[in-house]
Formats: structure tokens, sequence, C-alpha cells
């Protein structure tokens, strides 16, 4: 990409944050992030004022990152009344991202009415799953009623990262097979084959999987029944629990969700919930490596896979069968091979960069013959 591509407004909603990125090829001209959740009117306030600082530059098109794209949204498309109507009866979904993307979506296209606005899903990088790998073992009427199937997600950052990846170990990304992790507030694994994504750890929703910050991931559903039996939990107090109060905070009895804040404390009670983290990611590590035929490399990404070396570390400690090493700590700033130079199997860490494969995809949507993925 050169300088005189097209300026993109990228729009990533989390469930209780806003990044703002305005994107010309690889280069962020210019960004703003909250750490709270915005109401419509709010945000629209917040993007009319973060355009208001951009000065001539001309914004071309608008990349809305979606979470959950289901079947309406299989791929990047150009956002119109009615797609937002479909996703929006769908957001029960993954209703932490859902609702306040679509929020943003329609905020932004009152600022900016005149330009292109695309939905990119993290669902589309795993589009192409095996029906292996997305079919649940269930009767198969409530499959086919309800189009239950294994989605998985994140996406953006795995697009990034698989691209970077290939670059970093010199190799064409269609030859490559990796495992990727992204490690963040939320979790997930996946497995690459030749380019195409062929598991990975999330399914329906970005509940399953991996323990996150403060999602529970994967729980026996055994036990799920029998806490909405008796009157013990009601629907929604479950809901909460496994959304908000699970994962990381749950592990740590509530001291924090945040692996910084756990690595700092030191205490009996963190140092049990990373090293529960650290193994249900290296035991899915180990799991996704079943769907290839060799493993070129391990890829961290994710705001913890790229700035929290002790977790790496502790990830990588429990993966020697798979010729993993310790990671070397490096330099923090840079996409790079952490491994040994002598390592069966490359580790690497790469910066998340979703805005730039937001950018990146969107265009391709817009512009299809000029290859901008």
């Amino acid at each position: 990409m050169a300088s005189s591509d097209p300026v993109v407004l990228t729009v990533n909603a989390g469930s209780s944050s806003l990044r703002l990125n305005l994107v010309r090829g690889d280069e962020v001209l210019a960004e703003r992030h909250t750490e709270q959740s915005l109401d419509p009117d709010a945000a629209q306030e917040t993007v009319a004022d973060f355009l208001g600082e951009i000065g001539d530059l001309d914004v071309a098109a608008v990349g809305h990152r979606l979470v959950h794209g289901g079947v309406a949204v299989p791929a990047p498309m150009v956002v119109d009344d009615e797609i937002v109507a479909q996703v929006a009866a769908r957001e029960d979904l993954a209703p932490l991202h859902i609702p306040p993307a679509l929020a943003l979506v329609e905020a932004v296209r009152r600022c900016l009415p005149d330009v292109p606005h695309v939905l990119c899903p993290d669902t589309a990088f795993h589009a192409g799953l095996p029906e292996s790998a997305t079919r649940y073992p269930l009767p198969e009427e409530w499959r086919r009623r309800y189009g239950l199937r294994r989605y998985g997600f994140h996406g953006l950052s795995y697009a990034w990262a698989l691209r970077r990846a290939a670059e970093l170990l010199d190799r064409p990304v269609t030859e490559s097979q990796l495992v990727l992790t992204h490690l963040g507030g939320g979790c997930s694994v996946c497995a690459v084959r030749e380019g195409r994504s062929v598991d990975t750890s999330m399914g329906f929703t970005p509940l399953e999987g991996v323990p996150m910050s403060k999602r529970s991931g994967s729980v026996d559903p055994g036990m799920l029944l029998w806490l909405l039996t008796g009157n013990r939990l009601s629907v929604s107090e479950l809901r909460e629990g496994l959304e908000h109060r699970s994962g990381l905070l749950g592990l740590s009895d509530g001291r924090s969700g945040d692996t910084r804040d756990l690595v700092k404390a030191g205490d009996p009670t963190s140092e049990l919930a990373l090293t529960v983290f650290a193994h249900r990611v290296a035991r899915e590590i180990a799991a996704e490596a079943t769907s290839l035929s060799r493993l070129d490399a391990l890829v961290f990404t994710g705001e913890i896979g790229w700035d929290q070396p002790e977790v790496r570390e502790a990830v990588c400690d429990r993966l020697g069968l798979l010729g993993i090493g310790r990671p070397e700590i490096g330099d923090p700033q840079i996409d790079r091979v952490v491994s040994a130079p002598d390592a069966e199997t490359a580790v690497l860490v790469i910066e998340p960069r979703e805005e730039l494969q937001l950018a990146r995809e969107t265009l391709s949507v817009l512009y299809p013959a000029v290859g901008y993925v």
C-alpha cells in the first residue's frame, strides 16, 4: 500500500470500549480510544469530535468490526438498512459485542452519510472451516432449525498475524502451517493450514474455548444445566456470571481479570489463576495442532500475547512435546521470533493490528480489482 491509498476510518466497538483509527496504507494517521461504554448519542459526538480533528483528510470509506457475522454477513460487505436489521435480529449471538457495534454503525453513518460503510466480521476468516470442525454433536433437527454450528472469532487479528508470521518466517502464506493464539480480553486459539483456518477454539458464540479476562470459556454443560434447576440460578444470572465474573476474574476470586495485575500481585490465588489460564491455553494449542501435518510456528498475538512475557513463558513451558521451548523476552516493540535459533518449532510474537486489517478488508470490498488483501 502507498501514500496514495484511500483513507479509511476504522471503527472497533468493544463491549466497553471504542477504538477509532484513521488509516492510510499500513499507517495510522490519527486515533481515538475510549475505555467506557458509549450510548449512541455520545458515540456520535465522539466520532464527530474525532473527525473534526483530522483537518483536510477526506475519509473515503468506513470499516466497522463486527464480532459475529453469522449467516447474515459471512464475508465483508457494504452496509445497508437490510443488513443492519438482519444482524440486529441475532444480536443475542454475541450480546456483549453486537449491540454496541450496531450503535456505532448508525452513529457513524449519520456523521458520514455520503461515504460507503463496510461491515467486516471476525467470523469471515473461519468461513472455510471443514465440516468436521464446524459441526456440533447435537440433534440434527436442532442444528437445522437454529443454525447451530461453530463459527470462530478473532478473524481480523488472525488474518493480520498470519500475514506477518509468513513474512517473518520468509514462507508463503499458502505454505504455512501455524497455531495462532489471540490472548486479550477475549482469548482463542486457531490452527492454520496452507493459509486457511482449519480449527479454532471459539464456536457458536465468543464464550466457548479457553478462559478469558472475565468470560468463562468452555465449562461442563451438565454443570450449567444443574445450576439452572432447583432455583439455583436464573438464565440471566447464569449469563451475567459466565460473561462478566468468570475467567481470570473468577479464578482469582475477584481480584482482577488483567494478567498484569495478577503477575504483579504474586499471591497464591493470583498465581493459581495464571497457572490455570496457562494450562488451558497450552492444552488448546496442543489440540489445535492435531489439525496440522506439521507445526511451523506458534504465534502469540492479542494484548496479553504481545505484551505479557510471563504468560507466554508459562504456556510454552507446557509444550515441549511440540518442540517448543521457553521463549526469549527480546525487544517488546517489534514483531519478532522469540524462540532460540536452534528451536525445533519457532515461537513468534506479533502486535495485534486489527485496525490495519480492517482497513484492508474494507478496501478489498470497494476496490476488488486492486488486491488490497
